[in-house]
């Protein structure tokens, strides 16, 4: 069926085709564009392009418009084919920049990271996005997956802003892992949620169907073990871990050399998880140290408990952190590690870990938007950005991990405003 054309008489609608020049990267996979003044966030292109654009969403007297480039009429040289037959306009919403080179891919990256700082914090940052080791050519790295099946029990992954499910037969980003067992090529009837994890340096998967393992497949287990760090972890196959398989070292080595630990310091580790940087950081705090790790899923401090039992110096909390720091179970701590969900810590949180008066704060993120917002709420209580660091740990898609390093104002190096 061919596109509708668009009629400056009849206004914009969804469905009209529209002729874009495309401006910069925004957060969240567009690129940003304006027709006939009105601002257009555009999916499937890159800077510099000029596309024939569908609307999606929005129009006449919307404040904004969403499409998809349907059609290249000048591409940019960073252009190049998508490996996989569902990443393109009205496909799977899963991959942002399958159509982007990845060395450019992560500058568009860099430049989201760095425009969230400037808006949202003030802050000038220029920070490149770095490779992690685990993928090839940002394909084959994805460890866990959640498929959604449809009517007719295929297997898939959902629509950008919608719930209805594209069926598929491969994934070009999942870990060769992932396809290794098999559920793409099945159909499950009935079924409504999927959820396959695998652990690349064991070679083992788990499959669990509508919560439980799968009764398709002998020995099938809920955990895994994962190795990172110099330990083993097990970890939930629906729990949280990184998806990466570089990920959990790199972001360990990173935090690590932030925080720089030493013996019979007190670290909080907030958001811990099934224990990670507890565990990390743990031995360099000596037999005098101490960790509280504060996490608020029970399923993760049941992993975490197991990861754990060999360390006398942590001390596991099952709270949520905002509600634990409130009650002030803690007075004073001379770290602060957090890894909160995508949304952030907020103001109350990042605001109570100041008043502990750490020496030193380390904030690993998968939104710049959020961290931009609390290193803003931290800046206005007297710290500074020390230390920023960005990873590629989501090739193909617009998703990046921030690690911040924060210190109080008087003892920071970097008294300027500007951060290189």
């Amino acid at each position: 069926m061919a596109e509708p054309a668009f009629d400056p008489a009849a206004g914009v609608r969804v469905g009209s085709s529209i002729e874009l020049d495309v401006g910069p990267v925004a957060h969240g996979g567009h690129c940003v564009a304006r027709h006939l003044g009105q601002v257009v966030f555009v999916r499937h292109a890159i800077p510099g392009e000029r596309v024939v654009a569908r609307v999606t969403d929005g129009g006449e007297g919307s404040r904004f418009l969403r499409a998809d480039a349907v059609e290249v009429r000048l591409p940019s040289p960073d252009r190049v084919e998508v490996r996989c037959g569902v990443a393109g306009p009205g496909g799977c919403g899963g991959c942002d920049f399958q159509h982007v080179t990845v060395a450019r891919q992560r500058q568009l990256k860099a430049d989201v990271v760095s425009e969230q700082f400037r808006r949202l914090a003030g802050l000038t940052v220029d920070v490149p996005v770095e490779a992690v080791a685990g993928d090839v050519g940002g394909l084959g790295w994805r460890t866990r997956a959640h498929f959604a099946v449809d009517a007719d029990g295929r297997a898939g992954l959902r629509r950008h802003r919608s719930h209805e499910v594209v069926p598929i037969e491969s994934c070009p980003i999942s870990h060769p892992l992932i396809e290794a067992t098999g559920v793409l090529r099945r159909t499950w009837p009935g079924v409504a949620d999927l959820r396959v994890a695998v652990a690349p340096a064991s070679g083992r998967s788990t499959v669990l169907v509508d919560g439980e393992p799968d009764p398709g497949r002998a020995g099938s287990s809920t955990r895994l073990v994962e190795r990172a760090a110099g330990r083993d972890w097990r970890v939930s196959g629906d729990g949280f871990w990184q998806v990466h398989p570089g990920a959990a070292d790199v972001l360990v080595e990173t935090a690590i050399q932030a925080l720089r630990p030493s013996e019979g310091e007190h670290l909080l580790d907030l958001y811990a998880g099934v224990g990670l940087f507890a565990g990390a950081f743990a031995p360099s705090l000596g037999a005098a140290g101490r960790v509280d790790a504060v996490e608020a899923d029970p399923g993760a401090l049941r992993d975490a408990r197991r990861n754990l039992h060999d360390l006398a110096t942590v001390r596991l909390v099952e709270a949520p952190v905002r509600g634990w720091l409130r009650t002030k179970a803690v007075t004073r701590a001379d770290l602060v590690l957090l890894d909160p969900p995508r949304a952030g810590a907020g103001a109350a949180v990042v605001s109570r870990i100041a008043e502990l008066s750490p020496r030193a704060i380390c904030y690993v993120a998968c939104d710049p938007a959020a961290l931009a917002r609390d290193v803003a709420t931290l800046a206005g209580l007297g710290w500074r950005l020390e230390g920023l660091r960005a990873f590629d740990l989501f090739p193909m898609t617009h998703h990046v991990e921030c690690v911040a390093t924060l210190v109080p104002a008087a003892s920071s190096s970097c008294a300027r405003q500007e951060f290189r």
